[in-house]
């Protein structure tokens, strides 16, 4: 038998009751604790006193923020099919932001997609959390061993890391800073003059405007990277069909296996055989080049392409840079133009502005970029149609290096991050009469390209800002003031400007869906 005995104990608001049992020396198990000493039971009191202690005092653990909001996902293929085949990706994330809010997380298969519609959550992203939040989300077939530009550029680079600062640096040097943009400016003005000479040859007739402006903006860009002309005004020539094979380069990075993990070793689709092809295709115009320059240098004075060579980048570089400066510069140029035009068809007024501070600050046919800080309404009409029509809608896929938090919501470390842009520059909280082009409402703003303004950024903020941005700001605008102040344009057919398909399409860079056609008509005689 065992004699038994109670006894009672209250810690703070724990009341602790013991049933302890004084063991007769007739229990064999029991039998290795003195009987005469009551050591046991008072450590199996002070045992269960620690643990109870400890219990109350530890701070609970922060709770995890929530995921953001967002549709309900299907199964396997996720929020895949919510989003509509027919419609440009950037507007149906801002038409599903409307439901969800600000910031939407999305399945895109086996990937989070988590995607910021406001200023405040582009701030976050592209500010506050700009370091954990700048790395690169990346298509399969890029990854891949031997894809040719997986981190030599800027743009498919996984991080900021050395390797992406090394090519930061060689633009801000040697192709885009204040010395180097002004070295080129003569080459800049003669091939937009020499635009301007063949629209005058073509008074009269249809013109694919798009089309014309891409062989300027390609000799624009390959007099920088090598001192030659790839092609001519009517895309003969080197580069002939160069940014046809761009187009399908861009298309071919993107496939179904990079929706879902489980096939993301395959290349089933054939995709990676089409990609290296493409990028060889490409690379074909200047290769012979650069492997000349190596051997006995530029001979007509220093070129991006000397500068590169002298930095010790490799020809595989070499080649990545070039193949990114040929796919984000021409593209950017001539969709810009094009919406351009087509915005000032459709709208007289603004038009009629123009020419009239273009007549009073211009003398003769030529615009020069020295002059573009006379042209204040011309910055305006520039800052709208970028408003409007930004080439880079959902600016480019970002990744969470770790996972952080965003406006009180989760993102989880590896998520694809998407800031939709063009959402923002049209949200009439934000915006008076925002679908109209008001050229005016920029006249008196603070509002700038440097991308510190989180209603207005066409060039991206942050680590990932374009590094393009002083160069497109000086050619852009004189390309557009030559067009206007030197030519009428009317539509085939005597056609209603208002009944210009105004449909897009993104492809990277958003484009015209139906391209521009018109007939230029000379407003005076060209001075030779």
């Amino acid at each position: 038998m065992l004699q038994q005995s109670l006894s009672f104990y209250k810690f703070h608001s724990h009341e602790l009751i013991f049933v302890l049992s004084k063991p007769t020396m007739s229990s064999p198990l029991l039998s290795l604790i003195p009987a005469e000493s009551n050591v046991f039971f008072p450590l199996v009191f002070l045992s269960l006193l620690f643990i109870l202690l400890l219990t109350h005092l530890r701070t609970p653990t922060r709770k995890q923020p929530p995921l953001p909001p967002g549709p309900t996902p299907w199964p396997v293929v996720g929020n895949l099919f919510q989003l509509s085949r027919k419609t440009p990706l950037h507007i149906s994330l801002a038409t599903l932001a409307e439901v969800h809010g600000p910031l939407m997380l999305l399945k895109m298969g086996s990937h989070r997609l988590i995607v910021g519609s406001s200023p405040a959550a582009a701030r976050e992203i592209l500010n506050t959390h700009d370091r954990i939040l700048s790395g690169r989300y990346m298509p399969q077939v890029i990854q891949t061993k031997g894809s040719k530009i997986h981190n030599h550029q800027l743009v498919f680079n996984d991080e900021c890391d050395h390797r992406w600062r090394r090519v930061k640096s060689a633009y801000k040097s040697e192709l885009f800073s204040a010395r180097a943009l002004e070295s080129q400016v003569g080459i800049r003005e003669r091939k937009i003059w020499e635009l301007v000479k063949h629209l005058g040859l073509m008074d009269g007739r249809v013109v694919k405007i798009k089309e014309v402006v891409t062989f300027t903006a390609i000799n624009i860009i390959s007099r920088a990277m090598l001192s030659r002309d790839f092609v001519d005004l009517e895309g003969r020539g080197a580069g002939e069909g160069l940014m046809q094979n761009v187009r399908r380069f861009t298309e071919a990075g993107w496939k179904l296996g990079d929706l879902f993990a489980v096939l993301s070793g395959w290349d089933w689709q054939g995709t990676y055989k089409e990609f290296l092809g493409l990028f060889g295709r490409c690379c074909g115009v200047w290769v012979g080049l650069v492997e000349e320059r190596r051997g006995r240098g530029s001979g007509n004075g220093r070129d991006f392409a000397d500068a590169l060579i002298e930095s010790g980048f490799s020809d595989d570089q070499i080649n990545a840079v070039f193949m990114e400066l040929i796919g984000a510069g021409i593209e950017s140029t001539s969709a810009t133009t094009e919406w351009a035009l087509t915005e000032f068809m459709r709208n007289p007024e603004p038009m009629q502005k123009l020419r009239e501070e273009l007549s009073k600050e211009i003398t003769g046919d030529t615009i020069r970029e020295s002059d573009l800080p006379r042209l204040p309404y011309l910055e305006a009409c520039l800052k709208e149609i970028l408003r409007l029509h930004p080439p880079g809608p959902l600016l480019l896929p970002h990744r969470a290096l770790e996972t952080c938090e965003v406006m009180g919501c989760t993102i989880p470390k590896g998520s694809q991050i998407l800031v939709n842009m063009w959402a923002i520059a049209r949200d009439p909280k934000i915006w008076d009469d925002p679908l109209s082009f008001k050229p005016e409402r920029f006249l008196s703003s603070r509002l700038d390209y440097m991308g510190s303004d989180y209603e207005y950024f066409p060039f991206g903020s942050g680590r990932r800002f374009c590094p393009g941005q002083p160069l497109a700001s000086r050619v852009v605008p004189v390309i557009i003031a030559s067009l206007i102040h030197n030519f009428d344009w009317v539509l085939p057919g005597n056609m209603d400007p208002a009944q210009i398909d105004m449909t897009d399409k993104l492809d990277v860079t958003m484009l015209k869906q139906e391209p521009l056609c018109a007939i230029p008509k000379l407003r005076r005689q060209l001075m030779k």
